[in-house]
C-alpha cells in the first residue's frame, strides 16, 4: 500500500494516495478493523522470526507456554496486550544462533542396535528437553505398537503403528494432524521394528534468548513493516539504544503512510527511584513524536509488579481496543496498585511532559490522560497532536482513505472534471459518516479541490495523473477538565 505524507519539493514515486494534516491556524498561512499490536517476544517455544495471531491467553499458552523463566517474556507480554483490549497480537518470536531444537534418536531390536529413527521438537527452545518417549507394544494389538509422547509426566500423545515397518512409525507421528510437538525421520530400515524402552528424552533443545541483541530487534522491525497492525511494545525492554531505534522507525514508517503508535517505557528502577519523574519526562523529550507514547509507572497485579517498559504492552493494549470517539483519559483498569504513586504535583509535570501515567485514585487504578511523548511542537502541529486520541482519529482516516482510493480509484478512474467529482463526493460521505460516529464535528467540514491547482487562482499545474484535495474538519475530544462556579444564594 502506498502512501504517507508529501512534499511539493520532493514528489513521491508511487501510485498512491499522500495525505498532510496541519493544523488550521497554520495552514491559513500556508500557500479501516482497528485494535492489533504487534510485539516482538522471547520464549522458550514456537516459531522463530515468524508472526503469530493470538487471540487469548489459551493461544498464548499454546503458541509459547507460559514459562518465563530464563529470560521469556511471551507468556507476560502477551497477557497484558490482551488484558489492556487488543482485538489481536501479532507476536514475532526472537532468538540467537543458538537457538536449536530438541532431539532424540531411537534405535531398532538387533544384537548391535541401529539407529533407525530421529525424533526432532518442533520448535528451538529449551521445552523441547522436557519431552521424553516410550515405545512398548499396543495392549489391544499385537501386531502393532505404540510411541507414547510425555511432557514431564504428563502425556501428550501415543502414536500407534505398524510395529513391523520404521517408515509406519514415521508416517504415524508425522500425519497426525494434532500432533503440535514432535516431527519424524527415518535414519535406516534396519529390524524393522523399534526397541521397546521407557523415558528416552530429547536433548540438546535451546531457547536462543541469552544471545539477542540489538539487531534482532532491529530485524523484528523491518518484519512488522510487512503488517498490517496498529499498535507497537517492545516486551518490557527499557534498553535506550533500542528504544532510540524503534523512535526513529516510527518517525520513518509513519511518514511512509504506515499509521502505527508505538508505546515504550522505563525499568522498575527508574519507575520506583526518587527521580522516577525526572526519569520519564526525559524520556518523553527524547521521544518527542506524536506516534511514541511513554509509560511512566509500573503497576502491581495478583501480586506481581511489572515495570513501565512491560506496562507499554498493557497500554498499546488499552490504545488498540478503544474506539475512536473514545479516549484513554481515565480509563480504568484491573491492577491493584501502581509501583510509584505520584503526587499531584508530579502528576502535573507527566501530563506537561508527556508522560502517560497511571495513577491510583483511592479505589482504583486508571490512566490520567491520554497523551503520546510530543512536547516540542513540529511545523504544521498544535496541541491536539500531543492527544493519542487526535493521532488515532488522524491515522484512521488517513488509512480509511488510502484503501477507498486504492481500492475505488486510483488506476480506476478517469483524471476528468466528472472523476474529481465522484472522488470528492465519496469523500463527503466518509466524513459525513465520521461525523455521525461522533468522531468529527457534525458542521464545518468539507472536502474540495485544492484552490492552488484548480479555480482562477491556482498557483501550480497538476499532472495529468495527479489529483489534489483539501479536506476540512474538526476533531472532536472528550471532556477532560470540567470549570464551574458554584454559586452559594
Amino acid at each position: 500500500m502506498a502512501g504517507g505524507t508529501w512534499s511539493k519539493t520532493e514528489m513521491p514515486v508511487l501510485p498512491g494516495m499522500y495525505m498532510n494534516f496541519q493544523a488550521a491556524a497554520l495552514a491559513a498561512v500556508q500557500p479501516g478493523a482497528r485494535g492489533v499490536v504487534a510485539l516482538p517476544v522471547k520464549a522458550h517455544w514456537g516459531p522463530v522470526g515468524q508472526f503469530v495471531e493470538i487471540t487469548s491467553l489459551s493461544a498464548a499458552d499454546a503458541a509459547y507456554t507460559s514459562d518465563e523463566t530464563a529470560g521469556a517474556t511471551a507468556y507476560s507480554s502477551l497477557k497484558l496486550a490482551l488484558l489492556g483490549g487488543a482485538k489481536t497480537v501479532l507476536a514475532y518470536r526472537l532468538a540467537d544462533a543458538d537457538a536449536a531444537k530438541a532431539t532424540c534418536t531411537l534405535q531398532d531390536t538387533t544384537a548391535t542396535p541401529v539407529s533407525v529413527m530421529k525424533l526432532e521438537a518442533k520448535y528451538p527452545g529449551a521445552r523441547g528437553n522436557k519431552f521424553k518417549v516410550t515405545v512398548q507394544p499396543n495392549p489391544v494389538d499385537a501386531a502393532k505398537k505404540d510411541i507414547r509422547l510425555l511432557e514431564g509426566t504428563t502425556l501428550l500423545k501415543t502414536f500407534t503403528f505398524d510395529g513391523g515397518s520404521i517408515q509406519a512409525a514415521v508416517d504415524a507421528i508425522n500425519a497426525d494432524s494434532a500432533n503440535k510437538w514432535v516431527a519424524a525421520t527415518k535414519l535406516a530400515e534396519g529390524s524393522g521394528a523399534l526397541k521397546d524402552g521407557s523415558g528416552y528424552p530429547l536433548a540438546g533443545g535451546n531457547s536462543g534468548i541469552d544471545g539477542i541483541v540489538a539487531a534482532d530487534y532491529t530485524n523484528a522491525l523491518s518484519a512488522c513493516e510487512t503488517q498490517q497492525f496498529n499498535l507497537f511494545a517492545l516486551d518490557g525492554l527499557s534498553d535506550a539504544a533500542i528504544q532510540t531505534s524503534v523512535v526513529s522507525w516510527v518517525s520513518r514508517v509513519r511518514s511512509e503512510g504506515k499509521t502505527i503508535i508505538a508505546v515504550l517505557g522505563g525499568s522498575s528502577a527508574d519507575d520506583t527511584s526518587a527521580s522516577a519523574v525526572s526519569a520519564a519526562t526525559a524520556r518523553s523529550a527524547a521521544y518527542n513524536h506524536e506516534g511514541v507514547v511513554n509509560v511512566g509507572t509500573g503497576a502491581v497485579l495478583n501480586g506481581v509488579a511489572y515495570s513501565s517498559a512491560q506496562m507499554s504492552a498493557f497500554v498499546a493494549g488499552l490504545i488498540a481496543g478503544q474506539k475512536l470517539s473514545e479516549s484513554t483519559t481515565y480509563a480504568p483498569t484491573p491492577f491493584e496498585d501502581v509501583t510509584r504513586r505520584w503526587t499531584r504535583g508530579e502528576q502535573e509535570q507527566a501530563a506537561a511532559g508527556g508522560v502517560f501515567l497511571l495513577v491510583h485514585d483511592g479505589k482504583r487504578v486508571k490512566a490520567l490522560r491520554g497523551v503520546n511523548s510530543l512536547t516540542s511542537l513540529h511545523q504544521g502541529q498544535n496541541n491536539a497532536w500531543k492527544k493519542i486520541r487526535t493521532i488515532r482519529v488522524m491515522d484512521a482516516i488517513q488509512a480509511d482513505l488510502i484503501a477507498s482510493a486504492e481500492n475505488g480509484y486510483i488506476g480506476k478512474v478517469n483524471n476528468t472534471a466528472e472523476g474529481r467529482l465522484s472522488l470528492i463526493g465519496a469523500a463527503k460521505q466518509y466524513m459525513q459518516s465520521l461525523a455521525q460516529s461522533g468522531v468529527i464535528e457534525t458542521e464545518g467540514w468539507d472536502v474540495y479541490l485544492d484552490p492552488q491547482y484548480y479555480g482562477p487562482s491556482a498557483v501550480y499545474t497538476p499532472e495529468p495523473d495527479q489529483v489534489y484535495l483539501n479536506w476540512e474538519a474538526r476533531l472532536t475530544d472528550a471532556m477532560e477538565q470540567i470549570f464551574g462556579t458554584f454559586i452559594v444564594l
